[in-house]
């Protein structure tokens, strides 16, 4: 398991912790992380961009001239695509573009995330974020003192207030709960703060499951069997065969 100090806000230590292998030490999958990126920023998405057709623009139905004999163009309706005026062909209409990732692979994706900020040194661990009031100033001293440029995430519960005020007016900084903690965010800021509960928190949710550990290694057996199972021969028939 790999151990991580715990600093307090004036960063020094106070104490270590252990990491759980199933969540903070999975190898990095970039198809995986891009892959979880790419949905949710697809659910994100409102889909609420259109453009009127022919049907929905206002304009007469009649047809403004005879077929033949004006020399001029044949024409249906003045809400035809090819007048000014006119509906919009092939335009974009409302649309869901959200779909559905297996929860295996957002939780794995997440893991994969989490792991390479243990990796790179971006991943540190507060005892607690106490204020004594809700200052921006004071919580920018003390991402200066925990050495925390760049972008950041913070994650901790929203019930602590002072931390949530604090934090508002700082562009480069984000606090999110455990249960808010999303695969873009992860990739999106460069230091990721945790505290000790949220650790607790993060491998309750994130750590595979005893079923899911024996559904893998049945799989794992059933695979294996297959493989070492000799084919078998199929008797050939006489008679086809004189």
């Amino acid at each position: 398991m790999p151990t991580v100090k715990i600093m307090d806000l004036t960063s020094t230590e106070v104490g270590e912790i252990e990491l759980a292998d199933s969540v903070f030490g999975v190898a990095l999958n970039e198809p995986l992380i891009h892959e979880a990126v790419r949905s949710f920023l697809a659910n994100r998405r409102a889909g609420t961009s259109a453009t009127k057709t022919r049907g929905d623009v206002s304009g007469s139905g009649r047809k403004l001239w005879k077929q033949k004999g004006t020399g001029r163009a044949r024409i249906a309706s003045l809400r035809s695509p090819l007048w000014k005026g006119g509906g919009n062909a092939h335009g974009p209409q409302p649309r869901d573009w959200s779909y559905n990732l297996p929860k295996k692979m957002r939780k794995r994706a997440l893991c994969s995330a989490l792991s390479e900020r243990l990796r790179e040194g971006n991943l540190i661990i507060v005892d607690e974020w106490k204020f004594d009031q809700p200052k921006t100033k004071e919580f920018i001293n003390t991402l200066g003192s925990l050495k925390l440029t760049g972008k950041t995430l913070i994650v901790d519960s929203l019930k602590n207030t002072k931390l949530m005020l604090a934090s508002r007016n700082v562009q480069t900084a984000k606090v999110v709960n455990s249960y808010s903690l999303n695969i873009y965010d992860l990739v999106n800021h460069q230091k990721l703060v945790l505290t000790p509960t949220i650790v607790e928190e993060l491998t309750g949710i994130l750590q595979p499951r005893a079923r899911d550990d024996e559904e893998e290694r049945f799989r794992s057996h059933s695979s294996e069997g297959e493989a070492a199972k000799p084919a078998r021969r199929v008797p050939r028939d006489e008679g086809a065969a004189a």
